[in-house]
């Protein structure tokens, strides 16, 4: 028996194949699930615009995460989540018209909010699949390798891997049984720092600085860049420099003495 959170993103997703697609996991995962799992809410939240509170009641008060977070970390967990949603697949016509919906002020985070938004409201949801599928996936392989492996020394599933393998298990966080992508992809990082900085991820205090220092900070800022200037680059050109903007703040927030 589904619960009412779950039923209501269906229902907001229009069927459980569509909310596995905009998930990017497979329908019968969907199909399985009584409520959304802990590490899947952040996610549906942004691909349905169905609010946390709804969806994990359990976990989340209205307007507030359940767990004692700041409000800085709790923006910074939904600034990941976006940024995992959009690295894990193209945004369709509902997501990019919530995108289109982004506010932003004079700071720099503040205005790639307001560059992302804009180029959401005038983006095409068939084009940016389009666009997604030759910067990332390719006839053979697209433009862009979105690993840690392959930024750090040339190939896939290398040492890096391992080594962040090695540090997640000491966590105790494991990859879902429906996700086909290893864990040093750029969006599988950005949703586990999500839930770090949430607390939904069980972790001990400072986690979330030991994954991004030792996991993202020797090479996503030139993933970012690279996204920024790639040739098949429109809309995600846009999501480049919200990526690279973000993750200049955490790496100067993080340099900061604690």
């Amino acid at each position: 028996m589904r619960d009412s959170g779950l039923k209501e993103a269906i229902r907001a997703a229009g069927g459980v194949s569509q909310l596995a697609r905009q998930l990017s996991i497979s329908q019968p995962s969907v199909s399985n699930w009584t409520r959304v799992p802990a590490e899947r809410v952040v996610a549906v939240e942004v691909a349905t615009g169905v609010d946390r509170a709804a969806l994990r009641p359990d976990l989340y008060r209205a307007g507030k995460i359940a767990t004692d977070v700041d409000d800085v970390d709790a923006a910074r967990a939904q600034e990941y989540a976006l940024i995992s949603t959009l690295l894990a697949r193209a945004p369709d016509t509902q997501l990019l018209a919530r995108l289109a919906q982004l506010r932003g002020d004079a700071t720099p985070l503040g205005m790639a909010h307001v560059a992302l938004a804009e180029a959401a409201s005038e983006a095409d949801a068939a084009r940016v699949e389009r666009e997604y599928f030759d910067l990332f996936i390719g006839l053979g392989r697209g433009e862009l390798l979105p690993y840690g492996s392959y930024y750090l020394t040339g190939f896939l599933h290398e040492r890096p891997l391992a080594r962040l393998r090695e540090d997640l298990g000491k966590l105790g966080i494991a990859r879902t049984e429906d996700e086909v992508e290893p864990e040093d992809h750029a969006a599988i990082l950005c949703e586990i720092m999500s839930g770090l900085a949430s607390r939904r991820l069980p972790a001990p205090p400072g986690s979330d600085r030991m994954i991004f220092e030792n996991h993202m900070a020797p090479w996503i800022g030139r993933f970012f860049a690279d996204l920024e200037y790639a040739a098949a680059a429109n809309f995600y050109r846009r999501l480049g420099s919200l990526g690279r903007v973000f993750v200049d703040i955490e790496s100067e927030t993080f340099d900061l003495p604690s």
